[in-house]
């Protein structure tokens, strides 16, 4: 079917204008032996870092501070140094200080912390609504307000795929074959949610069985999907390129395949994209649709 939809979309573009397809750049997606986030494609996830690293230094100082205390007591206060131990009770100045500088430090925190919270809740109008339905164990994509367009999300080498949740001969020419690398399985999946880069996109989420939870780290989103239940959460991507993601609340015994992936594109190649696959055709990939 993939082969298929390929050489429907190729055919599509040759007819429409003559371009060369080209491969997306692999933004987002974790890397054996890395530390620390993945390129931050939105918004969201610039602020998110940027908390991140303002927290990292006030709990740095803290141990520090912390660490130097003890250092301080052990030196000065152990039988040797002092083998007269005072007698007082309390210190009213040092009670002050240690009851204030922490409301100090949460203040602070919550002055950074808030806004970054706020803009993720407080849901834009978007430029492009889907919904998202979590199934065990894949996705369900549908996009909102447009011509008909719906289709399943099925991680590359799963049973859906012709797999068995496991790296072969097979699922690797699968791979190959949808533009992924060996590398990518357990992450690449057999179609893709297409978005327009530097556009609202927001997502309605739900769930149909049990709790899922949709997440691409690059674009600091991360929302549960529960049965009975829609959520929404929203980005506006800066970057082309493909972005994976994971289903990150433990839903059943294939939790752990049931990747995301998402491929922002130019307009132009989304709606091209788009009209190849409105009505319920077979899905094209948008690769057919990036030209040079």
């Amino acid at each position: 079917m993939q082969l298929k939809t390929m050489l429907t979309g190729l055919t599509a573009t040759v007819l429409a204008a003559p371009a060369l397809a080209q491969d997306l750049e692999v933004v987002g997606k974790p890397v054996d032996g890395a530390m620390g986030f993945q390129p931050a494609a939105t918004s969201l996830a610039t602020q998110l870092q940027g908390l991140d690293n303002l927290l990292l230094v006030i709990i740095t100082i803290i141990s520090l501070f912390v660490i130097g205390l003890i250092a301080y007591v052990m030196v000065r206060h152990n039988r040797r140094a002092n083998p007269n131990p005072a007698s007082f009770t309390h210190n009213t100045p040092i009670e002050i200080i240690w009851t204030l500088a922490p409301i100090a430090i949460l203040i602070v925190i919550g002055a950074f912390s808030l806004p970054v919270l706020f803009n993720q809740q407080e849901i834009p109008e978007g430029d492009i609504t889907i919904k998202v339905t979590g199934y065990q164990w894949y996705w369900g994509y549908e996009y909102v307000g447009e011509e008909e367009l719906a289709f399943e999300s099925y991680m590359i080498g799963s049973p859906a795929t012709g797999g068995e949740n496991r790296m072969s001969a097979d699922v690797e020419a699968q791979l190959v074959e949808a533009g992924y690398s060996k590398d990518e399985f357990l992450l690449a999946t057999d179609t893709a949610i297409v978005v327009p880069v530097n556009k609202t996109i927001v997502m309605r989420i739900t769930g149909a069985d049990v709790i899922h939870s949709w997440t691409i780290p690059a674009f600091g989103v991360k929302q549960d999907a529960v049965p009975g239940r829609t959520a929404e959460l929203w980005f506006t991507p800066e970057r082309e390129g493909i972005y994976f993601g994971q289903c990150s609340e433990l839903c059943g015994i294939a939790h752990a395949y049931m990747p995301i992936t998402v491929k922002v594109v130019s307009q132009a190649a989304y709606e091209a994209w788009f009209e190849a696959n409105k009505g319920g055709a077979d899905y094209v990939d948008v690769s057919a649709f990036l030209t040079n």
